[in-house]
């Protein structure tokens, strides 16, 4: 074999080595009837084609998105949405097309960070709901209606902002939100379940009342705390209940020889007779052996009550029961 002979033989082994991309070019003209983000790019060389998508899309990719939500305006800045538009790689798509048509933008942005602005919007335009309550005086009981709250639906709102953004120019750069109903968890026709029970004690009148689902239901008379020793005024609950209940003597003069003893329940000396439903600091719902005081201000602290109206209203009472007094 000749030496040039050789020589060929080895320049084509080598060009079959090389890999396609290396061996076939870019063109040096993008094809006819390419775009990209609507703009005509027929015709550019690479340079050229980056030239014209910087000075049409980059303004438009670069404008603010602004959110509507709850009739105020919220701003999005590419920046801060870490919005990129790569134009040479979008050069390169129209350049290496094979078809006409639109290649589209090469567009990137942080997910994150929409997330981020989209649950501070959130925040600011959530209202919460309110629950139905009520309002209890000593001779009624009052309903306040519920009211719906509203929220933004972030994880749609998001998308909503991922999709304007990946389009680049298409896609309008406002986006509307529709605020989402929120239900309270107690409604007007929940109160009665809620407010079963409720009792009021008038001590100006010396009367306990017992309201059922709303309702008056039942009044008894009853003693309450001297003027040295006043039944607290505000709104308590039933925090427990005693048959027959032990007396933990307080360490006050009052008290006498028994200070800071125990009694046992059912004794003659211990008068917690027959009932207890305790309210707060030691002051409580209980019968009397002492009936002549009831209609008065004689005890000292609790709210006594016959043993037989104590025993009747006692069933009807469960723990956790709103007790105001005033």
């Amino acid at each position: 074999m000749s030496r040039a002979r050789a020589l060929v033989l080895l320049a084509l082994a080598a060009a079959a080595a090389l890999p396609a991309s290396a061996s076939a070019a870019d063109p040096s003209n993008v094809p006819a009837g390419v775009s990209a983000g609507g703009v005509d790019l027929s015709g550019a060389t690479l340079a050229d084609a980056q030239a014209r998508l910087e000075a049409a899309i980059a303004p438009r990719v670069n404008a603010d998105l602004v959110l509507g939500a709850a009739g105020r305006p919220f701003a999005l800045k590419a920046a801060d949405a870490k919005l990129t538009f790569d134009s040479l790689t979008t050069a390169k798509r129209a350049l290496r097309a094979k078809a006409p048509g639109d290649v589209g933008l090469k567009l990137t942005h942080s997910r994150l960070a929409v997330r981020a602005f989209v649950a501070g919007v959130a925040a600011k335009v959530a209202k919460p709901p309110r629950n139905a309550t009520v309002r209890i005086t000593l001779t009624h009981i009052y309903r306040r209606r519920a009211v719906h709250g509203r929220a933004l639906d972030q994880k749609t709102v998001a998308a909503q902002i991922d999709a304007a953004l990946d389009d680049g120019v298409a896609a309008p750069r406002h986006v509307h939100a529709v605020l989402q109903k929120v239900s309270p968890k107690i409604n007007a026709n929940d109160l009665a379940r809620v407010y079963g029970t409720v009792i009021t004690v008038d001590k100006a009148h010396f009367k306990l009342r017992l309201f059922k689902r709303l309702k008056f239901f039942k009044a008894y008379s009853v003693a309450v705390g001297q003027p040295a020793y006043p039944t607290p005024s505000g709104l308590f609950h039933i925090a427990d209940k005693q048959v027959d209940p032990v007396w933990s003597v307080p360490n006050s003069p009052w008290a006498g020889e028994l200070q800071g003893t125990t009694v046992q329940g059912g004794s003659a000396a211990n008068p917690l007779k027959a009932r207890w439903m305790g309210i707060v600091n030691g002051v409580g719902i209980h019968g009397t052996g002492e009936d002549y005081s009831i209609g008065s201000a004689a005890s000292h602290g609790c709210i006594r009550m016959h043993v037989a109206d104590v025993k009747d209203l006692f069933p009807r009472v469960p723990v956790g029961t709103p007790v105001l007094i005033r």
